[in-house]
């Protein structure tokens, strides 16, 4: 189980008992090590990294909640109410599901519902907030669930989007992963991006309207009840049962346990069932919608998360006065997210496609205008500036910029495998012209690997590579690698006459 430290017993009950949480979090595969940092260095607490890929977990008093939500390197988050190391699941289908419907009663339920319902008086004050921020835009746009104001995201654009979810996922390792979708199932973009894939499965059924959770009772002594989904994620081939049964039956339990209703689409509690081999997690949500979809408001075909382009960016570790540049930067993720968490560094955005340079520039006007509604309304520019260009032949002197981060054309959505044969070496050679030699880094994230390789070898003398961080796009496996640049010169484009 979680809860209190080993050895040192329960907190001492009463009003001065301090309520703390587990708190789950989701984040890009290959960048745990990552979060774990930020939460180390922002909450000052440590975390576990799960063996599922893809999680984390770290305890927090619960007063530290807007804090987590400011976490830039977590997708979503959950508080965890019990997690079981080593759950033995019986052999025979009907036993094991009933197991699991027993646990219902058993579970620690009331602090992290606590938990939960502080997040949501969280989430309404910050709604108060926006309303008022927000004119007519506000029927078209959703808000986003953060610790803070967030960029509003327009249902247009994420229809362009879509294409990051209907990428072919492989299955991770041989390992019996599934992918159910409940009946009337959000579709939430994250779902198809972790590393696994694992099975989703939501328990449905009726209706009602909110209030606090445990007994369903509101201050006017009206009963309220809420409204729930089970959430099932399932992986690991020893299951008797798919997560579909597993959602359902634990659902069935949860519902006559507390009174709750089930409605798949409007609810307000979602609980989540988490089974990866012998480990199980149980938790409540604690984000609606993925805090990756922060920045960006105008979406292209395969636009980065916020998460992953702060993971890479992290890897290079910026210091105060490092000039960043971005030379294909798409929808401009990587350089918005660089200049919102790096303010004292310089951010150049670049692109060949005038498509994607406008759609960066409305990003950052609606980034600007955004920081313009903020209370303090002392609103600075943007250190960051965006070109059309072209990859080949970019306007920056020789050996002038510190650092390069970017998301290389992955030849399925955009560009051709074939193209990227072309492409890959003359970007690396042009990017090692721009970079400082000795000190000057790249980090840069793509799907066509043999291709990389080879271009780096033909690059060995410009480019050494440090580490490499294997990641899931869209069900998509593809590598962020980072590179360092040697003492070589590199040949000066000018030509002196």
């Amino acid at each position: 189980g979680t809860g209190t430290a080993e050895g040192q017993g329960p907190a001492p009950a009463g009003a001065d008992a301090e309520l703390t949480a587990v708190i789950g979090a989701t984040v890009p595969t290959g960048f745990e090590l990552t979060a774990a940092e930020e939460v180390q260095e922002k909450l000052g607490s440590a975390s576990r990294i799960s063996r599922d890929r893809g999680k984390i977990y770290f305890e927090v008093p619960a007063r530290g909640l807007p804090q987590v939500h400011r976490l830039r390197s977590v997708d979503n988050l959950f508080v965890v109410v019990q997690e079981f190391k080593e759950y033995q699941f019986k052999e025979n289908k009907e036993d094991a599901l009933k197991d699991l419907e027993d646990l219902v009663k058993k579970l620690p339920w009331t602090d992290p519902l606590k938990v939960w319902e502080l997040n949501n008086s969280l989430k309404k004050k910050k709604t108060k907030r926006k309303k008022h921020n927000l004119q007519s835009t506000a029927s078209k746009e959703k808000l986003n669930d953060d610790g803070e104001e967030e960029g509003t995201d327009q249902k247009d654009a994420s229809k362009q989007d879509c294409a990051q979810n209907t990428a072919g996922v492989e299955p991770a390792s041989g390992q019996d992963t599934e992918e159910t979708q409940g009946v009337a199932s959000r579709n939430r973009e994250e779902e198809d991006d972790n590393e696994q894939s694992d099975a989703k499965d939501e328990f449905q059924g009726g209706s009602g309207s909110e209030s606090k959770a445990g007994d369903g009772k509101t201050g006017e002594g009206d009963a309220k009840v809420l409204k729930f989904r089970v959430t099932c994620n399932r992986a690991g081939e020893k299951h008797s049962f798919t997560s579909n049964e597993a959602a359902r039956d634990f659902g069935g339990a949860v519902q006559e346990h507390f009174q709750w209703k089930a409605d798949m689409t409007n609810f307000d509690v979602e609980v989540l069932l988490n089974i990866h081999n012998n480990e199980v997690v149980v938790g409540i949500a604690l984000t609606e919608e993925s805090l990756h979809r922060r920045n960006i408001t105008h979406f292209g075909p395969t636009t980065l998360r916020s998460t992953l382009a702060y993971g890479m960016l992290r890897l290079c570790d910026p210091q105060p006065t490092d000039i960043i540049v971005d030379p294909m930067c798409g929808t401009g993720a990587i350089p918005i997210e660089g200049a919102t968490e790096w303010p004292s560094c310089y951010h150049i955005a670049g692109d060949n496609n005038p498509q994607a340079v406008k759609r960066a520039a409305n990003n950052i006007c609606s980034l600007l205008k955004k920081n313009e509604n903020k209370e303090s309304s002392t609103s600075l520019g943007i250190p960051l500036d965006i070109i059309q260009w072209d990859i080949c032949n970019l306007p920056l002197r020789t050996g002038s910029v510190d650092i390069i981060v970017t998301d290389m054309p992955f030849g399925k959505r955009i560009g051709s495998k074939k193209k990227n044969w072309d492409l890959y070496p003359a970007c690396l050679m042009e990017m090692g012209r721009i970079c400082t030699p000795g000190t000057g880094r790249a980090v840069l994230l793509t799907q066509d690997k043999k291709c990389f390789a080879k271009a780096l070898s033909r690059m060995g003398h410009i480019w050494r590579k440090g580490q490499t961080v294997w990641v899931n796009v869209g069900g998509l496996h593809a590598a962020v690698y980072l590179l360092k640049r040697t003492w070589e010169r590199a040949e000066e484009k000018r030509s002196f006459w």
